[in-house]
């Protein structure tokens, strides 16, 4: 692909784990399992979360979020990944490769914000107990909710803008099997180092100061827990936040590994099967660790599949 204004419309190569074949024809097996299980656990969240009226509460609203989050984030991941799985054609559109950005950088910033309102949201369960339920009104729960998905596809937004504005070398050949920043900015033919700093301002505006905040909420929760004179009230209130905590360390700790880390350290499968991670595994590993952990989401689950069939 020839390097002129007009030559970026004809898309970009997407490398992915080309330089081992055999690799991916085991990737097209267990990302079409993992995707497939994503839908039905995250479709299931959300259905559960609406039939069942025992779960209609701040916690629920705010994981059914979550839910339709991951849903929309691996399906704008995953279909293009499993296409390129299956054949030699590695290509992707120049608009599919902006959309692509675009809505990953969206949704994965709108997760970020989203886990720090959920902790806040524990916070104000376990350290406020009394007030729980005029803090968390409705009107606020529909607010923070749509204060994560703004602020996420804002930041997103001039992420995109700024990526598409570089030229871009020649052959387009991302070193990845999505459209992802720090890959297009490393295919880029000038100096970099300004889109790098803006990077690195929106990786502690989405997220270091997002887990600076869900830290010092559960240091909250964990100084009035341990208050708590009986051993099963304590027990019953660490595993309120259990599931929470386990979705927080699988997710910012990969998003910590590709973003926040010098561009020539993006190098190597090492990078891609982090991005892997939290674009295919965790999303569907959310459902799951709420249901083994939750009693009331397998009771309604139970209740809604036994409401079905009968």
């Amino acid at each position: 692909m020839k390097r002129t204004n007009a030559s970026t419309l004809e898309g970009f190569i997407l490398l992915g784990f080309s330089d081992q074949p055999h690799l991916e024809m085991v990737l097209l097996l267990v990302v079409s399992i993992i995707y497939i299980l994503t839908l039905m656990g995250n479709t299931a969240i959300i259905l559960v979360s609406y039939f069942s009226p025992k779960l209609h509460t701040p916690m629920y609203f705010f994981l059914s979020n979550l839910s339709f989050l991951d849903l929309c984030f691996t399906t704008s991941v995953v279909p293009q990944m499993l296409w390129n799985l299956k054949g030699p054609d590695k290509t992707i559109s120049y608009t599919g490769c902006v959309i692509q950005l675009y809505v990953a950088l969206g949704l994965g910033s709108t997760e970020c914000v989203l886990l720090t309102v959920m902790a806040y949201d524990r916070f104000s369960a376990i350290c406020r107990p009394l007030h729980y339920g005029v803090i968390m009104h409705p009107k606020l729960l529909q607010q923070l909710a749509a204060l994560a998905w703004i602020s996420g596809f804002a930041g997103s937004t001039v992420q995109t803008v700024l990526v598409f504005q570089l030229p871009l070398c020649s052959h387009h050949m991302v070193d990845d099997f999505m459209c992802e920043e720090p890959a297009l900015i490393k295919i880029a033919c000038v100096n970099t180092t300004f889109l790098e700093n803006e990077l690195s301002i929106a990786s502690v505006l989405y997220v270091v100061i997002p887990l600076g905040l869900i830290l010092v909420s559960y240091g909250c929760i964990v100084r009035t827990v341990l208050k708590i004179k009986s051993a099963e009230g304590r027990r019953k209130a660490f595993g309120t936040c259990g599931s929470h905590l386990i979705v927080v360390v699988l997710f910012f700790g990969t998003i910590i590994s590709v973003y926040i880390q010098p561009k020539s350290k993006y190098t190597g499968n090492y990078s891609k099967f982090l991005t892997l991670f939290y674009t295919v595994v965790t999303p569907s590993l959310n459902p799951l660790i709420y249901t083994l952990r939750n009693k009331e989401v397998v009771w309604a689950l139970r209740r809604l599949v036994g409401r079905d069939s009968s």
